[in-house]
């Protein structure tokens, strides 16, 4: 029988997410993952690289390839390895010259997994065969793609980042400072203006059944996917079902924004994008009416289930975001 085909677009922790609750679906579904991730991040560990040697920021798809991690105790070790940073060091201070502690080392703050990547692009000359080689240390049970095989900017036209001045638009540069930023998007772009899809996403995207996008940070990992002219063409011309998975509360990159509003980005940034599903918290959605509306203006259907962790905090728990899943995705058409 042949597999579902899956492919899940986000960055950070939002896709992170999506990929363990795929991954929770694996008892009932067979399905064969993908994620698609954004290439946007400019600060931490993944800045630092950018900057300092070129090449794609690893951060956001070395959390990837962790989600996707087999469950062997060995690659488990080896998904931990992936994950750990360099902590400044506590060298011994003289009377004449102490010395604060990580002070002049390089590594301080540096996951594993970003150098391993970015040394395993050096080596192979691709990313995507480094991505490939990753997950196969990793035993990974998907395949992690970046949007682009070259690193973008993202830039904001932002309302009211000063609040001296709440009706002045000023233009933010950077994913960081996009994702912190106190004001209002109002406009989004990635630098250059039509990046290069990568070839291999564009492939699992027409050969998909399911694409989902979300959870996750709407402006700076889920929307910028709309934006490489090459993947907005595959997405919209693709056969396979569409499925949103809404947000849990607002973050400071979409305050103000509602969840019927996120919805409404995505028609905005690609009018053609139609949607089967929007699968949203029933405790978070509030007015499931309104959140219902803007569903089905997408021409989607909106399920309600409790996919949040029940510790209060605003996070998807895998088990019960992949419980959510299952009947979703094992649907027949």
């Amino acid at each position: 029988m042949t597999p579902t085909r899956v492919v899940a677009f986000g960055g950070g922790h939002g896709l992170s997410a999506s990929l363990r609750a795929l991954r929770h679906c694996v008892p009932g579904l067979d399905l064969d993952i993908t994620a698609v991730v954004t290439v946007g991040d400019d600060g931490g560990s993944s800045g630092r690289l950018r900057a300092e040697r070129g090449g794609l920021p690893p951060g956001d798809l070395r959390q990837a390839l962790v989600a996707l991690a087999g469950d062997h105790p060995a690659t488990r070790r080896s998904a931990a390895l992936f994950q750990h940073r360099f902590a400044a060091s506590a060298p011994a201070p003289t009377p004449a010259a102490p010395v604060a502690p990580g002070a002049g080392d390089p590594l301080v703050g540096h996951a594993v997994g970003n150098l391993l990547l970015h040394g395993l692009t050096e080596l192979l000359g691709d990313p995507v065969a480094a991505l490939d080689h990753a997950g196969a240390m990793l035993g990974a049970v998907g395949r992690v793609l970046p949007m682009s095989r070259q690193p973008v900017g993202i830039e904001a036209r932002v309302r009211g980042v000063d609040p001296a001045h709440p009706d002045e638009v000023r233009t933010v540069r950077g994913q960081h400072q996009v994702a912190v930023t106190s004001g209002t998007v109002e406009s989004l772009r990635l630098t250059p203006a039509a990046p290069a899809a990568c070839a291999e996403a564009v492939t699992a995207v027409r050969a998909a059944d399911w694409l989902i996008f979300g959870p996750g940070s709407w402006y700076t990992s889920v929307l910028p996917h709309l934006l490489v002219p090459g993947l907005a063409d595959a997405i919209v011309s693709s056969p396979a079902r569409r499925l949103v998975t809404l947000n849990l509360v607002a973050e400071k990159e979409t305050s103000g924004l509602s969840l019927p509003d996120h919805l409404d980005t995505l028609r905005r940034y690609l009018p053609e994008l139609k949607v089967d599903m929007v699968l949203a918290d029933s405790t978070a959605v509030g007015d499931p009416a309104a959140v219902e509306r803007a569903a089905e203006s997408l021409g989607a259907r909106l399920v309600l289930a409790p996919v949040a962790v029940t510790d209060g905090t605003p996070r998807h728990d895998p088990a019960a975001l992949g419980a959510a899943l299952v009947p979703v995705l094992g649907a027949d058409r």
